[in-house]
């Protein structure tokens, strides 16, 4: 008698940053959570103040607030989603041991971007990225800023060298969107796509 065998969905790390695109990280922790993923989750003191002005969304200091707005905002089951202060050296995704199967930054700032190009790992953010690095693990940055220097330019390419996804938040016009969520979509299907998670945000060309 075959057996039925169920595959889990993975663990990704999420980390925000201070750039604008909130809009973009909070429609993936969504649907990340919704396709069932456990999700680890980090921001930065300037990502609280663009999640204020962009969306009204206060992302508390303390983890365990944070904890219980996020799952009270998705109806997530408690267990899937962790959150981490930045400083948080204890947290798995420090140790390659406890490396994720993916890592999304988004928004990503020039200055995270650089930072993790250069390996600073100055905090958990771009310590976990270090980690997925040096791992070989899929690490994806979402750099949302315009026009880009010579600088971010070169830091997006020995990014890319490395392995790392550059994918900027640049949404198409083919799917003929009717709403600011449809281009917010857009981008999210994209990220979606390259963790190989199954979406029905945007309909796949020549479908």
């Amino acid at each position: 008698m075959s057996k039925t065998i169920t595959l889990a969905q993975p663990t990704i790390t999420l980390a925000l940053t201070g750039a604008s695109g909130m809009p973009y990280a909070m429609r993936l922790l969504e649907t990340l959570l919704a396709a069932e993923c456990r999700v680890y989750l980090i921001y930065s003191q300037a990502a609280q103040l663009v999640a204020a002005q962009e969306m009204n969304l206060t992302l508390p200091a303390k983890t365990a607030e944070a904890h219980r707005i996020f799952v009270e905002r998705t109806g997530c089951r408690p267990e899937q989603l962790s959150v981490f202060a930045r400083e948080d050296w204890n947290a798995p995704i420090a140790s390659g041991t406890g490396a994720t199967d993916a890592m999304v930054v988004c928004p990503c700032t020039m200055g995270t971007l650089a930072a993790i190009a250069n390996g600073l790992s100055d905090n958990l953010i771009e310590r976990a990225a270090d980690v997925m690095l040096k791992e070989g693990r899929k690490l994806i940055l979402v750099p949302r800023e315009t026009p880009f220097s010579a600088i971010h330019l070169e830091n997006m390419l020995k990014l890319a060298r490395m392995g790392a996804v550059m994918l900027a938040p640049n949404p198409g016009f083919y799917h003929l969107p009717k709403s600011v969520d449809d281009l917010v979509d857009f981008v999210v299907a994209k990220i979606l796509d390259q963790l190989g998670i199954t979406h029905q945000l945007v309909e796949k060309w020549g479908s």
